[in-house]
């Protein structure tokens, strides 16, 4: 995982964007890039329910910036994999113009990469195995895990970042990370709703 935080940071180096923390004035743009990702009804889906009215886990919510407009984002949230600490990822998004930058790539090794300095042990995402294994994801340590919804078995992926850090995990993955702030609660709440239409 060393040689991942080295490349990335080569990498982000000469890309033509660069990848920061997130900040609060980035809410609106991340609302929007995802909306055009996954559609209005992402907030339906099945992981939303590990993320809802909870904060993403500290120093792992990621913006890329590029030409002063954010065109990528990733966020880590805590929970319990059966009884054992993990963190889940998603949604990792990208704009559609900037697809071929390598965003998606930065993004991924430098939230693993943070998340393994942070001392995490492993990171579960529903996504493509196909996409996802080039990051070390698989479906090995996910068999006896389940998510508070459906979801599809083969896309429950895991990756280690501490050697058998999920060998005893069995069960309901379920959301432990700190509560959102009001004011991220107030504004998930304003995004979410419906917009009046004119008569």
């Amino acid at each position: 995982m060393t040689a991942v935080l080295k490349k990335t940071a080569a990498f982000t180096e000469t890309a033509p964007f660069a990848i920061r923390a997130e900040r609060a004035s980035d809410g609106a743009a991340r609302e929007a890039l995802l909306d055009a990702n996954f559609g209005e009804g992402r907030h339906a889906r099945t992981c939303q329910r590990l993320r809802d009215g909870r904060a993403p886990a500290d120093g792992l919510a990621l913006a890329a910036v590029g030409n002063g407009n954010l065109i990528g984002t990733v966020r880590l949230w805590h929970v319990s994999a059966g009884g054992v600490p993990a963190l889940v990822l998603g949604p990792l998004a990208v704009d559609a113009s900037c697809r071929k930058l390598g965003v998606g790539t930065a993004l991924m090794k430098r939230a693993l990469g943070i998340a393994q300095a942070r001392g995490h042990g492993a990171v579960i995402l529903l996504g493509d195995a196909p996409y996802y294994s080039r990051f070390g994801f698989s479906a090995l340590r996910t068999g006896s895990l389940s998510l508070p919804g459906p979801f599809e078995r083969d896309r429950l992926l895991a990756v280690e970042l501490r050697a058998g850090a999920l060998e005893d995990a069995s069960g309901l993955i379920v959301p432990t990370g700190a509560p959102a702030s009001i004011a991220e609660r107030y504004h998930d709440r304003k995004i979410r709703r419906p917009m009046s239409r004119a008569a």
